[in-house]
């Protein structure tokens, strides 16, 4: 891995090096990240906008030596990678990410480094989309401001049912709070632990099992090949026409066709999404016009302190390869 003389050529060299900040859609890199500790060392690029198209983005971004990622909103496969011989760092806010080709990066001597990610602020969103979904408060909200007075009615949560796919870092978390709700916690994942499962007062069950007892079922899972899909058209099929679906994880763990129909036909009594299968949602999806939804524009993790986390670490991952010593570097 090329770390410290390919990696400085631009300050070798007595030019300034190019730092791209990707997809700054709040203009949140210039508010929390503490830029000034880079005065004179770094020239800041900061794009609002989604640059969707690779040869675009292969334009704009030719000439940076370091581009910050924020999240998974802009992917880097291979052929762009090499498409930009000048890169030589990307800083990924978090501790993975699964739309940066790592082992392509690695051979063409770029250095990938992450941040540290809070767990709370994803665990609320998915209690805020719980919340909103099952007691109609955007519905309410909506019908109020428009004369109205009591339109609906939802289920209280406590005594019922949360089925919790996956009980990871999140989904732990996600299940205290159902604990906290006085609720009765059930959990799936393909690599459940029973023992850890029970230590946290939570019951191990199949996933059939979960799809066909949970009155909330919510997904905490890593996007990988085993997990890509895991709710399909047949499991919505499963799930109790009354029960709710939210996903705070990644988009493409479920069938956003399946989905959709699931909810047109009342299969299902609604969800809460935060997550799609493309990002930006396109103006036209169908999930913006389907029944009984809560959607939010994947901002789970998009709040202060984590920014702070982010923008922050980020200065400090840029700093340290620029002295030849990158932190907090990816591994293929």
């Amino acid at each position: 891995m090329l770390h410290s003389a390919e990696g400085r050529r631009c300050e070798d060299a007595g030019m300034t090096p190019r730092v791209a900040v990707l997809d700054d859609y709040q203009d949140a890199a210039r508010r929390f990240g503490p830029w000034n500790e880079l005065a004179g060392r770094v020239e800041l690029d900061v794009i609002h906008e989604h640059i969707p198209d690779p040869d675009q983005l292969a334009s704009r971004l030719a000439d940076a030596e370091i581009v910050m990622a924020m999240r998974e909103r802009t992917p880097f496969p291979r052929d762009l990678l090499e498409r930009l011989p000048g890169l030589r760092l990307i800083v990924s806010t978090g501790r993975g990410n699964a739309a940066i080709d790592v082992a392509a990066a690695i051979d063409l001597g770029i250095v990938v480094s992450g941040t540290d990610i809070p767990t709370s602020p994803t665990a609320e969103l998915t209690w805020a989309l719980i919340l909103s979904v099952t007691r109609k408060v955007c519905a309410e909200d909506a019908n109020l401001r428009a004369g109205g007075w009591q339109h609906t009615i939802g289920p209280e949560l406590s005594g019922r049912t949360l089925g919790v796919i996956g009980l990871g870092r999140q989904g732990s978390r996600v299940a205290s709070f159902g604990k906290a709700f006085d609720m009765n916690v059930i959990s799936w994942s393909q690599n459940l632990n029973p023992d850890d499962a029970r230590s946290r007062g939570v019951e191990p069950v199949s996933k059939d099992e979960l799809l066909a007892a949970a009155d909330v079922v919510t997904l905490h899972l890593r996007l990988s090949d085993r997990t890509r899909g895991i709710i399909s058209a047949a499991d919505l099929a499963k799930m109790k026409p009354t029960a709710y679906l939210i996903n705070t994880s990644r988009g493409p763990l479920v069938d956003e066709a399946a989905l959709v129909q699931a909810l047109l036909a009342g299969a299902i009594a609604g969800a809460g999404i935060d997550v799609y299968e493309i990002e930006p949602l396109p103006a036209d999806h169908p999930l913006r016009s389907a029944p009984n939804t809560v959607l939010t524009p994947h901002i789970g993790y998009v709040s202060e302190g984590t920014y702070e986390v982010f923008f922050t670490q980020a200065v400090e991952d840029i700093a340290a390869y620029l002295d030849g010593a990158p932190i907090r570097v990816y591994q293929a």
